[in-house]
Order: structure tokens, then sequence, then C-alpha cells
């Protein structure tokens, strides 16, 4: 142990050629373009989807809810299993899901059809961020991870940005079908680009797989996002919500008795008692939250301003360019400054919340949304570098796939609880919740992480 963190020692990389490494990038990197422009386009897709096919209207939102929710729900199992098996063919597949269910959600009859769709497109897209992160890190030493998150980061955020306004385009030229075909268009690509690659699969691999525990962990996982996305609509009986409430608890007690009796956990718990590891989990979940939530509530408040065309589009350009530009920059900051970049930015995004509760006028919209797209731009990509270069090469995938189970879970809790407090108290309420959870994600991480790392 060296400052409360486990020394893992180091697994033998594959040793593949620079253009063979260049080439597993470039596939993850594709593939991760993918999930922002799944979501964003969905979303902007929901009200044409509804009023087109039919189906009860309370469908719409699983549109995007079904497809977050076994996202997070399969991404453990998905992890493990990437870890196991050969990680390029892994990847690849779960691209070819994506795919598929993406050309054939442009041909759905009805919205049960393409809810359905989406639930196995949220496990490809599992698949898609499990398998990717653990050939990346099969492949590139601790050294050069920074690098390559500066990188992911720089596409993630790339396709944040752009999301709604391709998201626009697309339904412009081809209607809401062409928003489900192109990202399985771009994943079909990411699956094309592994062509020729070594399957990448270790030699020593773990007999015994604790298929239970990750069952029930997505398990957990998926009845709380349902009754999450249930306690949203209208007209839904409590008790539904409930049970689902109830399966969750169920689920999650048998999963902890699971886990203390498995030889080989499903659940990566050396990783979780890591404190660093937990802290910037919590902190890009906070991030992440801030964004949707921020996606939402300012053209709301923007909209009771008054604010034109133009201003409207300056104020969301603010909000998401930096995520195009900043990442590479961060990814440098973060090699000595990576704590107090990631303090500072969740403080600034607190600051600004609490700004927005007093006042709403343009020129305070206008530097808000400028504020978080700064922060959220030199923050793109770092905790997850940070945290993962915790983690080692042979396990990539299930220490991947755990950070980023958190993120999506911390970032549905912000939206749902978000998405309750504007029903009832107003769009800017939206924002403290954001804020709030921003708050307590910069004092775990000032606690719990080095002010140097090792």
């Amino acid at each position: 142990m060296a400052l409360g963190f486990p020394l893992f020692r180091s697994a033998a990389l594959f040793a593949l050629s620079l253009r063979q490494r260049r080439r597993v990038l470039v596939a993850d990197l594709i593939s991760t373009a993918v999930f922002p422009l799944a979501i964003t386009g969905a979303t902007a897709a929901v009200p044409d989807v509804t009023a087109q096919l039919p189906g009860a209207d309370a469908l719409g939102p699983w549109i995007v809810l079904a497809y977050n929710g076994l996202f997070a729900a399969a991404l453990l199992l998905a992890g493990a299993t990437a870890d196991r098996t050969a990680r390029t063919r892994f990847f690849a597949v779960g691209n070819i899901v994506v795919a598929a269910t993406g050309f054939l959600s442009a041909l759905a009859p009805d919205l049960s059809s393409l809810v359905a769709l989406r639930v196995v497109a949220g496990v490809g897209a599992a698949m898609c961020a499990a398998g990717g992160s653990s050939m990346v890190l099969a492949v590139y030493p601790p050294e050069e991870r920074r690098r390559v998150y500066g990188y992911a980061g720089a596409v993630l955020g790339s396709s944040l940005a752009l999301g709604p306004v391709v998201a626009q385009a697309l339904m412009a030229v081809g209607g809401w079908p062409l928003v489900f075909v192109a990202p399985g268009a771009v994943a079909a690509v990411a699956a094309l680009a592994t062509l020729g690659l070594p399957g990448l699969r270790s030699a020593e691999v773990p007999e015994n797989f604790d298929f239970a525990g990750a069952v029930l962990f997505g398990v957990t996982i998926a009845a709380t996002v349902t009754a999450f996305g249930l306690g949203l609509g209208t007209g839904v009986p409590w008790w539904g919500p409930g049970a689902l409430i109830l399966v969750a608890a169920g689920s999650a007690a048998w999963l902890v008795r699971v886990e203390r009796r498995a030889f080989d956990p499903a659940i990566p718990v050396d990783l979780l008692r890591i404190p660093a590891y937990r802290a910037y989990a919590l902190a890009t979940g906070a991030f992440m939250g801030m964004l949707v939530v921020g996606l939402t509530v300012l053209p709301q408040l923007g909209s009771a301003q008054s604010l034109g065309p133009g201003e409207a589009a300056v104020m969301l350009s603010l909000l998401t360019v930096p995520s195009t530009l900043l990442p590479l920059l961060a990814a440098r900051l973060a090699r000595r400054l990576a704590r107090q970049l990631v303090t500072t930015a969740l403080f600034a995004c607190t600051v600004t919340a609490v700004i927005l509760q007093a006042t709403h006028d343009r020129a305070a919209l206008l530097v808000a949304a400028g504020v978080l797209g700064l922060c959220l731009g030199l923050t793109e990509g770092v905790p997850d570098g940070q945290a993962l270069k915790y983690v080692p090469s042979q396990r990539g995938g299930a220490g991947a796939a755990l950070f980023s189970t958190t993120r999506m879970s911390v970032e549905t809790l912000i939206l749902a609880t978000a998405t309750g407090m504007m029903a009832a108290l107003g769009p800017s309420s939206g924002m403290a919740v954001a804020g709030a959870v921003c708050l307590a994600a910069a004092l775990v991480v000032q606690q719990a992480v080095p002010s140097r790392e090792a």
C-alpha cells in the first residue's frame, strides 16, 4: 500500500506494432463517437417518433431510458466477459449489434418494437464500451494512457457538442429513422476497423466466472433505472416503481451475499476500495449530470427570457463547444494538476448553479453556459484516465465497466431527481440538484485523492 492505493503488478501487455496499436485506438475512438450521438439523437427524435408510430405516448421516453438503463446494467457483465475473451472480436460483435439495431430501428412498426430494439442496442453499446476499454488498456502502457484518454475525451466531447446539431440535420434530411441509422453506420465502420487485428485474448484467464454476481448487479441497476423512469411519468400507479425498488433492494442484498462467497467476484471490490477510483467515478458522473441537466434547463430559462434563435445557439455553443476544443489541453494539465483541475471545475459548477437560482437574465445565462462549458471541456476524460491508471491491464474491461456504470448511475439519478424538482419548482431547481451533487463530488475528491498522486 502507498498513499492508500493498492500496488498492482503490471500485467504483460500485448506486443503489437505501432500501426496495430493505432488501429486499436482508432477503432475505439470511432465507437466512442456513437454513444453520445445515439443518446442526443434519440432524445431529439422522441417527439417525432411518438407522433408517427402507433403506441402509447408514455413509451416515448423509454426510447432513451431503455438504452441508458440496459447500457448501465450490462456494462459489468460485458467488462468481465471482454477480459476473458478475444477483446477485439468482442468489441466488433458489440458494434455489429449496435449497427444492426440501428438499421432495424428505422423500420420499427410501432413504439413497443422500437423500445425493444433500444434495449438490445443498449446491451451492444455496453459491449462496445467495455470491449474498447479492455483492448486499449491491453496494448497501451500506463504512462501513455493519459494521452489516449485525452483523445477519447476529445472525441466524446465533440460528439456531445455536435450531437444535437447533427440530430436536427439528420431529421431535416431523412426524418427520425435517419437518427437511428447514422449511429449504426458509424458502429459498422468501427467493427470493420478491427479486421485483421489480433484477438488480444489473455493467456491466463480465470477459470471461475461469477456469472450470478454479474447478472444480479445488472438486475439491480436495471430495476433502479426503470423505477426512476416510471416515477417521472404520469398516470403511473405507485406500486409500479415501489415494486421495482423492492426488486432492486432484494437483488442488491442477494448480490452482497453472492459476492462474499465468490472466488473471483464479478464486481472488482478491490477497485472499489481505492478512494481515488471511487472519487473520480463520482466526479465524472457529476459532470455528466450537470451537462444533461444544463442542456435541458438553459434552453428553458432562455425561452423564458425571450432569447432569440441566435442567442440560444450561442448559449448552447458556449456549453458544448469547449468539450470539443479542450480535452487534449486537459490531458496535458492532468499530468500534474488532475486533482486540482477536477475539484476547481466541480466547485465552479456549484457556484454557477447557485447564481442561476438568483438571476436568469440574458447575461447571466450566457456567462453560466460559458463557465459550465469551460469546466466540462477542461475535465473531459481526466477522471477516467486518472481512475483507470490504478487498474491492471488484464482487468481493464471490468475496471472501465465498473467506472462507466457508476458514472451512468450517478448521471441517471441526477437527471431523474432534477426532472422531478423542475416539475415542482421550475427549471432553475434542476440546476440546484446538479450543483449539489457537484459540491459533494468536489469534497469527496478533495478528501480522497492526495494532492500529489502516486
